[in-house]
C-alpha cells in the first residue's frame, strides 16, 4: 500500500525536476544554438531547434569586430585584482570575528551583515563622486577597491574558522607561532572548500559585472568584456548570431573555473550542511 502511495509522489517530483531542468537549460541551449546559426536561420519563423551546419565564422567575427583581447585583459586584471584583494581583507577580518573577543564585536559584525542587504545600485553615486574628486575614474582601482570587502565572504569564512578546534590554536601559540602563521598554516587549509566557493562566486560576479564598469568608466581604457559584447551588438546591428557567439566566449572562463573548483564547492556546501 505504501508503495502505491509513494509512487505518484515520486513520479511527480521527477516530472517537476525534469521540467525545472529544461526551463533552466533552455536559455543556454538557445544561446549556443543561435551562436552556430546563419542570420537566415535566426530570423526563420517558426524557429528551428537545431542547425543544418555549424557556423564557426560567427566566433571569428565576434573576436575580430571588437578589440576582444583588450576587453578580456581588463576583465582578467579586475577579476583577479578583486579576488586577491578579498583574500587580503576578508581572511583577517573573518579570523578576528571568529577568534577574538573585543569591545563592539557584535555591533561591528551586525554592520557587516547589514551590508549584505544593501543593493550596490544605492551607493554607486556617492562612490562615483568620491572617485571623480580623487581622479580615480577610468582606472582599475575604481573597479577593484569597492568590491574587496564582502560581507558574505566574511560571514562564510567566520563560520568555517569557528569550527577549527581551540586546541590547534593553543598548540600553535605555545610554539610561538605568529597570528599570520596561524592563519596561513591552520585556518586557510581548513577553509579551502569555503575559499574555493568564495573565489568562484567572486569570479562570476566580477567577470559578469556590467553596471559598475558602465557607470564608473567613460572610456574603453579599462572597460570589461561584458561592455565589449554590448559594443559588438552596436557594431553588428541585426546580427544576433555574432552577439551570441561573443556571449559564449564570455562565459567559457566561468565554466572552466567551475569545472576546476566543483569538487571543493560541493565539499564546502556538504560541510556547511552537516554542521
Amino acid at each position: 500500500m505504501k508503495v502505491w502511495v509513494r509512487l505518484p509522489g515520486r513520479g511527480l517530483r521527477i516530472i517537476v525536476s525534469v521540467l525545472l531542468i529544461v526551463i533552466f537549460l533552455m536559455p543556454f541551449y538557445w544561446m549556443i544554438l543561435t551562436a552556430f546559426k546563419t542570420l537566415g536561420e535566426v530570423l526563420r519563423m517558426p524557429p528551428k531547434f537545431w542547425v543544418d551546419s555549424l557556423q564557426w565564422q560567427n566566433f571569428r567575427d565576434a573576436f575580430t569586430r571588437i578589440n576582444f583581447l583588450h576587453y578580456t585583459r581588463n576583465s582578467l586584471i579586475i577579476t583577479l585584482g578583486t579576488m586577491l584583494g578579498q583574500l587580503v581583507v576578508v581572511v583577517p577580518a573573518a579570523y578576528a570575528f571568529a577568534r577574538y573577543q573585543f569591545k563592539g564585536k557584535n555591533a561591528l559584525f551586525g554592520i557587516v551583515l547589514a551590508t549584505m542587504m544593501i543593493p550596490g545600485q544605492l551607493i554607486f553615486l556617492p562612490i562615483f563622486v568620491m572617485f571623480a574628486k580623487s581622479g580615480l575614474l577610468n582606472t582599475y582601482v575604481s573597479l577593484i577597491v569597492p568590491f574587496i570587502a564582502s560581507g558574505t565572504a566574511i560571514f562564510m569564512l567566520r563560520q568555517t574558522f569557528m569550527q577549527v578546534p581551540d586546541s590547534q590554536l593553543e598548540a600553535a601559540r605555545l610554539d610561538n607561532a605568529s597570528e599570520f602563521k596561524i592563519i596561513y598554516t591552520i585556518m586557510m587549509p581548513a577553509a579551502v572548500p569555503t575559499l574555493s566557493t568564495l573565489a568562484l562566486l567572486t569570479f562570476i560576479g566580477t567577470w559578469n559585472s556590467y553596471f559598475f564598469p558602465l557607470v564608473w568608466t567613460t572610456t574603453d581604457a579599462v572597460r570589461t568584456l561584458p561592455l565589449g559584447i554590448q559594443k559588438l551588438q552596436d557594431v553588428e546591428g541585426l546580427s544576433p548570431q555574432i552577439v551570441m557567439a561573443g556571449n559564449m566566449m564570455l562565459i567559457v572562463p566561468i565554466l572552466l573555473v567551475f569545472l576546476i573548483a566543483r569538487k571543493q564547492i560541493i565539499k564546502a556546501f556538504t560541510y556547511m550542511g552537516v554542521k
